[in-house]
């Protein structure tokens, strides 16, 4: 019964993906139907086989060396800050993002990560019935960063319709950067992290295709890929240091102001209600929780946690999962955890728009304006990885 529920969950999405289309007659069945069996048979490869097993254990130990790594700077520096056995979110969840940004400017500065994105890229968009630029933007997103992919194709930024644009900013907002990844497995199970990644990659591909359908003409299906201005490596070394550690204290300092707010606000509703604003929005969500695969006993508590990361962020919402994760079935945790990996939220829609319109001004005003929907379509995205997973799991 839980994988018919599941299967529904999944019409129920696409459903509310269409209604929300600008062209419902030019969706393009075909790609969208053969993206949706690669999400499936990719979920049941990485969550139920001995090789799925395999690939993200590996990926989850380079991950811990990584993290390990990224330790012993932090403890160098401020070890004397940080009693020994205790857990700071700030000095073991969000300080490795420096050393991850270094070892992503390191692929960079040798070409690696171009290249990797490139040929991924093109070979998605033999799948996804999408134009190259497409392709390569979600790839890079899901590697770079958002700011950091828009950059990469500013030459073609003002040329682009509104159509193309909307697609290039839901891939943007749909995966999350690699830097911060590692800071992902420090709260959630590697496993779903990864499954995550990959379905949110499709995922997005998959939405775009119905919320926002349009043909590239032959013509049109350019890539010019921004080339990186020449620095020495130690330069290089020093950029991406410095821009790791202004991600951290951006996320930081949100997460200050976010929770306390948070804080605030369930105090006044269970002052003057008797009852919490998440608890609210718990109920509000948990129809769609349960719809993706919850069982009902946790779909609110589960809808709760769904809300704060729209509301406010993924981390928020993972330190209140964290906290209440051990009253969950494993099946619930694997759902929730999907869903919470991805940039949809409030908050992306002024970082996307600052980061185009710091390149575009007019197309930057051009995704303010359809800034909601590009929220309502990049947590339909997470929805339908989290509903994919219901039906594997």
């Amino acid at each position: 019964m839980k994988y018919v529920i599941a299967l529904l969950g999944l019409v129920v999405v696409l459903a509310f993906a269409w209604i929300a289309s600008s062209d419902k007659k030019n969706i393009k069945i075909r790609p969208i139907i053969v993206m949706i069996a690669l999400q499936i048979v990719l979920g049941l490869i990485l969550l139920k086989t001995s090789i799925g097993e395999f690939l993200v254990r590996g990926f989850a130990d380079g991950f811990a060396k990584i993290l390990n790594f990224a330790n012993d700077g932090t403890e160098f520096v401020f070890g004397g800050i940080v009693n020994e056995g205790i857990h700071s979110f700030f000095f073991h969840v969000l300080m490795p993002i420096v050393f991850m940004s270094v070892l992503i400017g390191i692929l960079q500065h040798y070409k690696i990560l171009p290249f990797i994105i490139k040929y991924i890229g093109l070979a998605l968009s033999k799948v996804n019935g999408m134009g190259k630029l497409e392709s390569y933007n979600a790839v890079a997103s899901a590697i770079l960063g958002q700011n950091e992919v828009f950059i990469s194709i500013k030459k073609q930024i003002g040329l682009l319709p509104r159509e193309r644009l909307y697609t290039l900013c839901a891939s943007a907002m749909s995966t999350v950067s690699m830097s911060i990844v590692g800071s992902y497995m420090t709260m959630l199970k590697p496993e779903y992290v990864v499954a995550a990644l990959v379905l949110n990659l499709f995922g997005g591909f998959i939405i775009s295709s119905i919320v926002n359908p349009y043909r590239v003409q032959p013509d049109e299906d350019i890539l010019e890929v921004r080339e990186e201005t020449k620095q020495t490596f130690f330069e290089m070394l020093g950029e991406y240091i410095m821009d790791g550690f202004k991600v951290v204290v951006i996320v930081g300092v949100m997460l200050v102001g976010f929770v306390a707010l948070i804080s605030m606000i369930n105090g006044i509703f269970s002052g003057i209600f008797g009852i919490s604003f998440q608890n609210i929005l718990g109920y509000a969500l948990a129809p769609f929780a349960f719809l993706m695969g919850v069982p009902w006993h946790e779909a609110i508590q589960a809808g709760s946690i769904m809300a704060t990361k729209i509301v406010a962020n993924e981390f928020v919402a993972m330190l209140d999962f964290v906290k209440i994760q051990g009253e969950f079935s494993e099946r619930t945790k694997a759902i929730v955890s999907v869903f919470l990996i991805s940039f949809a939220n409030f908050g992306s829609i002024g970082t996307i728009v600052g980061a185009v319109k710091g390149l575009h001004e007019k197309q930057g005003n051009v995704v303010a304006g359809f800034g909601l929907k590009l929220l309502y379509g990049a947590a339909l995205v997470s929805f339908l990885s989290a509903t994919i997973i219901g039906i594997v799991f």
